[in-house]
């Protein structure tokens, strides 16, 4: 066997090992990190979007399967509930910081999740898009994980639920900085707590990066958004036309 059909024979077996999709993850997401702080902490390096964009680039490259690349991956989509649910500690060390703040709290919440449901609603049937297509996108504001999960209990797609959670992890993320500057949004707890409703998981990491009364505000929106989410938007999918 010569040399180079060795390295070929190698390299088979290793993009169909389950372990070589976990470390096309792995790696694509350390990539994105170092872009970002080489950046400064620029909001437009963000990781997730580049681990994203490569991970697609790679296996489009490969012409590897999804259910082959997931089946690798998926370590790292159990893990998102457990990060998920980790983010119960930074809210609980916030307690004490969020007495005489419930009621606006309570307001903003109602206010940016009836906002993001009926924004979606609204650019779907703007767009002319079917309602299998649109419904997934109701609960794009609400965490991953508790998206899915809403999904599959009424019958939309939970792969398409959290394509649109992701971009709108990303987006808003990206944007947060400058849509909250805009509106002359200073206080931390109203930035994070903003940052929380909106754009749920990715953008919580990203608060954290501001600091960590910023990170405690939006994982405290991110848990209530996620907890109201999962008692109305099943509701709202039932009465949708």
């Amino acid at each position: 066997m010569t040399e180079s059909a060795s390295i070929l024979d190698v390299w088979v077996y290793l993009s169909g090992s389950p372990l070589f999709a976990l470390f096309i993850t792995l790696g694509a997401y350390q990539l994105g990190l170092l872009a970002y702080q080489r950046s400064g902490h620029s909001p437009l390096a963000n990781p997730v979007a580049i681990a994203v964009l490569l991970v697609a680039g790679v296996i489009q490259a490969l012409d590897m399967p999804y259910a082959t690349y997931f089946t690798g991956a998926q370590f790292v989509h159990f893990l998102l509930g457990s990060a998920t649910v980790a983010l119960a500690v930074p809210i609980y060390r916030g307690l004490g910081a969020i007495r005489g703040r419930a009621l606006p709290l309570l307001l903003s919440l109602s206010a940016g999740g009836a906002v993001s449901i009926v924004s979606a609603l609204g650019i779907a049937w703007w767009l002319g898009i079917e309602r299998k297509l649109a419904l997934p996108m109701l609960a794009k504001s609400v965490t991953a994980p508790i998206a899915m999960g809403i999904a599959d209990r009424v019958g939309a797609s939970p792969t398409l639920t959290a394509v649109y959670a992701v971009i709108t992890g990303v987006l808003g993320s990206i944007l947060a900085r400058w849509v909250l500057d805009w509106l002359g949004m200073k206080s931390a707890w109203q930035r994070g707590f903003a940052i929380g409703v909106g754009a749920h998981g990715i953008g919580t990491s990203r608060a954290f990066g501001i600091s960590a009364e910023c990170g405690a505000y939006a994982s405290l929106a991110m848990g209530a958004h996620g907890v109201l989410g999962a008692f109305l938007i099943p509701a709202l999918y039932r009465l949708a036309p």
